[in-house]
């Protein structure tokens, strides 16, 4: 099918997301999704038989069977059959899939949707799959030491300190006593070292949950909701997969993203980061050239809840909500995926006039 020369813009109608919790043992993903999947198409007043196009972001890896998010469309109800799609990735480039799905004009509606339960392994040593397999992988670098790796190159080249650390992972807790959803709420110690120089403070904590959002285009948009956060821009990128060629201390693809997003056009009221580490919050705001007048992670951001494939979603329905909820006219939404922000996704939202 040939787009059309002139496609209705897209909009985040509604979103919603569980209660981030340490354990979910006693829910299947399927129960834990549920919810999510009820509120937002309540909010709409839409049913599953109204949805144009459904895609969804898991990972194999955290529930440790293959193909599980097939278990997952049970929630959604797939009968009768419905169009949908599956990354197995974060959840935000299923929304990226869904939006120009939604710009070809197929369709006028889409459910979004991502889930995880990092509680089920041994994070740290699940995420070092990500890794090169030849070179990287066998030498079982867990997430946190690379992390730290990265840390340590922003406070060698002048760009950070211990201490300016520990000032991030201050504020974003203390957002995060504002947001019911969060893990972890209110001002928390910056804690013990774990690999040095991060200490538990500079680190996200392990948990579950699952997000969801609703797309539509258009005037569909402005029938479903009286506020909608119009995706005026969305690209990604990504690094090179070898760290050793990379310099960690920037992210040119977040930068590149960002411009190809018009993210520098105009000024930003707020900005989702994905940033699991108070060191890559360092990065993300050097290379989205974020000063003072943008208020970061109102949330609490991934510091506070880190759904792993569901965060970067997450990020994108929290920024969309301010706009919803008339908080912020501009905003922009960040995800990651990878170690040391290896592949960045970044989106622009705004609010009619």
């Amino acid at each position: 099918m040939t787009p059309p020369a002139d496609p209705a813009p897209v909009a985040v109608v509604a979103f919603a997301q569980t209660v981030h919790r340490r354990h979910t043992d006693e829910l299947s993903e399927t129960e834990m999704l549920m919810p999510v999947l009820h509120e937002v198409l309540t909010a709409t007043g839409l049913r599953t038989a109204d949805i144009g196009f459904t895609c969804s972001g898991s990972s194999d890896y955290l529930a440790g069977r293959a193909f599980s998010f097939t278990l997952a469309l049970d929630g959604v109800g797939a009968w009768p059959p419905i169009s949908e799609s599956h990354v197995e990735t974060d959840g935000a480039w299923a929304f990226y899939e869904a939006w120009v799905k939604l710009l070809t004009g197929e369709t006028d509606t889409a459910l979004v949707y991502a889930y995880g339960t990092s509680s089920a392994g041994d994070l740290r040593d699940v995420l070092s799959r990500q890794l090169d397999p030849y070179y990287t992988a066998p030498l079982w670098p867990d997430s946190i030491a690379l992390a730290a790796l990265q840390a340590r190159a922003l406070i060698d080249a002048g760009h950070t300190t211990g201490p300016a650390l520990a000032a991030i992972a201050a504020r974003s807790r203390a957002d995060a006593a504002a947001n019911p959803y969060a893990q972890l709420r209110g001002p928390v110690a910056h804690g013990d070292p774990v690999v040095h120089p991060l200490h538990t403070g500079d680190c996200p904590p392990v948990g579950d949950g699952a997000a969801a959002l609703v797309l539509a285009a258009g005037d569909r948009a402005r029938d479903l909701c009286a506020r909608p956060a119009w995706i005026t821009g969305a690209d990604h990128r990504t690094e090179a997969h070898a760290l050793g060629v990379r310099d960690l201390t920037d992210s040119p693809s977040t930068r590149h993203a960002a411009r190809r997003a018009g993210a520098f056009d105009r000024p930003l009221d707020l900005a989702e980061l994905h940033a699991p580490f108070t060191s890559q919050e360092v990065v993300l705001r050097r290379a989205l050239d974020l000063d003072e007048r943008v208020r970061v992670n109102p949330s609490g951001g991934a510091l506070a809840a880190n759904p792993v494939m569901a965060a970067g979603l997450v990020r994108i329905g929290e920024a969309a909500a301010a706009i919803h909820r008339g908080e912020a006219g501009r905003t922009l939404a960040h995800a990651t995926s990878g170690p040391c922000l290896q592949q960045n996704l970044v989106t622009v939202l705004e609010g009619e006039a």
